[in-house]
């Protein structure tokens, strides 16, 4: 069973990471907590339980980091998270911070937990950088991406129960008010938005060739499909009803203020799929009703209706500029 991991809030990982720790190192494990430096990590000390083994299980203090994302598809490998060049990726910023833990007899094994996608290779390079910089032994080091987790959630079936995850099947439970709140939400941050409710309606390209003109990966686009093509209908719906329509011109009003940020920002961004996350973090950055555990799904869907129903992006009628833009 999968689960939505980027629909969690970073304390709700950090609480999934430490049930899993709990049943790999022991009950011991101490939840996630603000260190001097800003780092959050959890902590334990003794022998393990089961990790790596039960015949030759870690001894001594264990230091558990958890890195969540609102992104989707999200890899270790990415340069945001980790690049052997760049000074500025997650794992640069946590390097010190081993280092530190490592030197002053803190830290004997290191655990960092994700919910990115973790290759064998990516793995074996990560460990590999964190061991010879830290002075870590590449034994004590562990990477566990969201693979490994749906493994552990398998083993230790009450965890999900405990943590208050749903499944990522779950169905949308749309109602006027949960939509309304989240519309509504956009249109609080109108300010120097350009405002055009009267918009002609814009004939739909096939999704394949949106994708194209847009630069967004066939990977993300069947996650994004999978997770939120069957609320469409329900948003369409929603946002058409006649006693909607002040809520329909906020919406316009929020697609606007996409299009002009999109406008300004794409060149930033090699993929479509780093756009869109784009607005997700934006909007979960900018307003707590939207950050909201109950409402972050809705949000996502609501974004993804946007791209699908043509409101932003490349449409077929500026391929041109388009094309233009990705060849920039």
């Amino acid at each position: 069973m999968k689960y939505a991991y980027e629909n969690l809030s970073p304390d709700q990982f950090e609480t999934l990471v430490t049930l899993i720790c709990q049943e790999l190192l022991g009950i011991s494990v101490q939840g996630f907590a603000t260190g001097p430096d800003g780092g959050r990590d959890a902590r334990f000390e003794g022998t393990a339980q089961l990790h790596p083994s039960i015949s030759d299980p870690w001894k001594g203090r264990v230091v558990i980091q958890a890195k969540h994302t609102n992104g989707l598809n999200k890899s270790f490998t990415e340069s945001e998270f980790y690049s052997a060049t760049s000074k500025t990726s997650v794992v640069a910023d946590e390097i010190p911070r081993i280092t530190s833990l490592k030197n002053s007899g803190e830290l004997d094994h290191y655990m960092l937990f994700s919910n990115r996608r973790l290759t064998g290779n990516g793995e074996s390079e990560i460990r590999r950088a964190i061991s010879s910089t830290c002075g870590v032994p590449s034994g004590s080091i562990y990477l566990c991406g969201v693979e490994q987790i749906e493994l552990w959630l398998k083993r230790f079936r009450s965890i999900p129960e405990i943590a208050g995850i749903d499944p990522i099947d779950s169905p949308l439970i749309v109602s006027p008010e949960d939509i309304a709140e989240i519309v509504a939400a956009f249109a609080q941050h109108r300010d120097g938005m350009v405002s055009i409710l009267d918009d002609p309606p814009t004939p739909r390209v096939d999704l394949a060739t949106k994708n194209r003109l847009n630069g967004m990966s066939d990977d993300y686009s069947k996650a994004l499909r999978r997770k939120y093509l069957k609320d469409t209908e329900q948003i369409r719906e929603f946002l058409a009803a006649p006693e909607n329509d002040e809520l329909l011109s906020a919406y316009e009003s929020a697609v606007d203020e996409f299009e002009l940020r999109i406008i300004a920002h794409r060149k930033d961004y090699q993929s479509f799929d780093q756009v869109m996350d784009y607005l997700i973090d934006l909007l979960f950055e900018r307003d707590p009703i939207l950050r909201q555990r109950q409402h972050k799904r809705q949000t996502r869907a609501l974004i993804f209706y946007m791209y699908w129903n043509c409101d932003i992006g490349a449409k077929g009628d500026d391929s041109v500029e388009a094309d233009e833009t990705l060849a920039s």
